[in-house]
């Protein structure tokens, strides 16, 4: 599974405005609603389905890296956001640090094993410092995009 397979095209923020966790779930969602991944109608539905998956437990795995996900019947296939904060936000993470990079994903409400697939597939990529860092630098969505394809097409050769 390649992230470039649900990731939206549309819906990656660059510079992410918000500072708070909430808030930056409510500026990824936003974003798959404007790319059309999602519609506008089930925005309070997914927010309160991501939250309920928060107050679990953070999903920032440290590294300056959050994946906010949750399941929901809202969508019919695996789709998610990206964004990427310039200034850093407190996610709660399991290292105490800011994050930068943010993949939002949401999942069918019966689809255990694409989720899973996809949320182990970013983290393996995202342990990478070279990958991040990368990430980290990039100025529009285009680089981005790029980034994570190459980096996508490098690792089904491992």
């Amino acid at each position: 599974m390649k992230i470039m397979d649900f990731l939206s095209k549309k819906a990656i923020v660059v510079d992410l405005k918000s500072t708070k966790k909430e808030e930056v779930i409510k500026e990824l969602v936003e974003a798959l609603i404007n790319a059309g991944e999602i519609e506008k109608r089930y925005r309070n539905k997914l927010l309160e389905a991501l939250m309920a998956r928060e107050a679990l437990g953070s999903t920032a795995i440290g590294q300056g890296v959050a994946i906010p996900h949750a399941k929901s019947d809202c969508v019919s296939k695996l789709v998610a956001a990206f964004g990427l904060s310039k200034k850093g936000v407190d996610f709660d993470s399991l290292d105490g640090e800011p994050a930068y990079i943010f993949f939002l994903l949401i999942a069918p409400q019966d689809s255990a094993g694409p989720h899973l697939k996809a949320l182990a597939r970013i983290s393996r990529l995202l342990k990478d410092k070279f990958f991040r860092e990368s990430l980290r630098a990039c100025e529009d969505e285009k680089s981005i995009l790029k980034i994570i394809s190459q980096e996508d097409e490098k690792k089904d050769l491992i």
